[in-house]
């Protein structure tokens, strides 16, 4: 249903720009006023969100923005190492110049959000490389396992993360691009573990909350 594709994809990417922080509340009749359909509608997409961990739905409280913890942050990060380094050796397999076109497309996205200072694109971006990257390996139970990871970590990086998170310290991703088309497997795997740990590395566990006004946020 594209109505519940649409309203769901709004809230997800407003939790992970940050424009929706850990802690606020999601008010099923303000949702359902501000999108013009059923609180029925608001609550299966509510639910989906829950399922994927971005949000809590408790009983007689509703639902609200996910805290992550330190914990599962970390955990998060250590799946994303083992997975995503792990899939290298048959991205190598399956890799063709057209890979490469691709997300090379996704990297100048992610390059101009960071020369903008746009910290929430810069994370959108990033995330979709590894997703698209995870594609190249022709394995659907492997790239919706990353995906989900990635957009898990996506909010973790927007809560805990900082410049460094999504800069120039956890290096390009046209340097994996690059050992990718080389056939350098070996040291692409060993790019990707190092740039996921110094992402991990780069997380800083404190945060404060705000208000949010959703006919502003959902203009």
């Amino acid at each position: 249903m594209i109505q519940y594709d649409a309203i769901y994809l709004k809230i997800r990417d407003a939790i992970v720009a940050q424009q929706l922080e850990p802690g606020v509340r999601l008010p099923e009749d303000k949702l359902a006023e501000r999108f013009k359909v059923s609180r029925t509608a608001i609550r299966k997409v509510l639910q989906q969100l829950a399922i994927e961990n971005f949000i809590t739905i408790q009983p007689n409280k509703g639902a609200e923005v996910r805290t992550p913890s330190a914990t599962e942050a970390q955990e998060v990060f250590e799946s994303r190492i083992l997975v995503e380094t792990g899939l290298i050796p048959t991205i190598a397999r399956h890799w063709q110049p057209h890979h490469a076109e691709a997300l090379r497309k996704v990297i100048e996205q992610e390059d101009k959000a960071k020369e903008n200072n746009d910290f929430a694109a810069a994370i959108k971006y990033t995330a979709l490389f590894h997703i698209e990257l995870a594609k190249v390996a022709n394995n659907d139970t492997l790239t919706q396992f990353v995906e989900q990871l990635a957009f898990r970590s996506s909010l973790i990086i927007a809560v805990f993360g900082t410049r460094h998170s999504v800069g120039c310290d956890c290096g390009s991703h046209i340097e994996l691009i690059a050992l990718l088309d080389k056939g350098e497997v070996q040291a692409a795997t060993i790019w990707m573990k190092h740039h996921l740990e110094v992402i991990q590395d780069s997380l800083q566990f404190d945060n404060d909350n705000k208000p949010v006004d959703f006919e502003t946020l959902f203009h």
